[in-house]
């Protein structure tokens, strides 16, 4: 495999405010420095933040909205809602595992698409849709249920899963062990953030874990709907 020098970058990821220049070359042509770059279809800041990410992914889905409501207009309630759910959903969900934001502004931008679309399916602002938040909250259950099973493209976060020091008599025996972060960035990473969320799960939703992914979901979701 050949790579193009021209369209490469050079990202340094660091939360210092004050770095030294990459330098990097490829076959005596300069990388150029850059502060972010896209990395199958994420975009990744320097400072490790989810801001770009989020940002494009909310113009992303308004532009596949907009089209749908053109082409659609005189369509029904259910085919409206499929083409949102096929269409648009997908986009907000891309990747949604790792930069699910935790902050309320990025979730409002993100909640706005599928307030719209309510609106445009079902004339209110109300439907039987399952929020953003939701949807990306079992999506990283999920993913930890993957890492934790060893499954091949999660097996690098699993193997460093640890099993806590103690157990109460509350916990499950699948509880795994959370450190505590000084930094923002790293207390709400991924592998932090639902790692709270596992060891919250009650002892019935995660069951036996020698199961399909797509049955653990449905168990999980069972479990988070008749918790509200």
């Amino acid at each position: 495999m050949k790579i193009n020098p021209t369209k490469s970058k050079a990202v340094c990821f660091t939360r210092a405010r004050v770095t030294e220049p990459l330098n990097y070359s490829l076959g005596g042509k300069v990388i150029p420095e850059a502060s972010s770059c896209k990395y199958l279809g994420i975009i990744l800041r320097s400072e490790l933040s989810w801001s770009d990410q989020v940002n494009y992914t909310v113009k992303g889905a308004w532009k596949a909205l907009h089209f749908t409501m053109r082409i659609l207009k005189k369509g029904n309630s259910k085919t409206k809602s499929l083409a949102y759910t096929s269409l648009v959903r997908l986009i907000l969900e891309y990747g949604a595992v790792c930069w699910d934001p935790c902050r309320e502004g990025q979730i409002n931008v993100l909640d706005r698409v599928q307030e719209k679309a309510a609106i445009f399916a079902h004339h209110r602002n109300e439907s039987n849709w399952e929020t953003l938040t939701e949807h990306r909250k079992i999506a990283r259950i999920c993913a930890l249920f993957k890492a934790y099973t060893g499954e091949r493209a999660w097996k690098a976060i699993g193997d460093r899963l640890e099993t806590p020091f103690y157990l109460s008599r509350g916990d499950h025996g699948k509880k795994i062990r959370s450190r505590k972060q000084r930094t923002h960035i790293r207390k709400y990473s991924f592998v932090n953030r639902i790692i709270q969320l596992w060891n919250q799960l009650p002892a019935d939703a995660l069951g036996t874990l020698s199961c399909k992914p797509s049955n653990f979901r449905q168990r999980v979701r069972k479990v988070i709907n008749e918790a509200k």
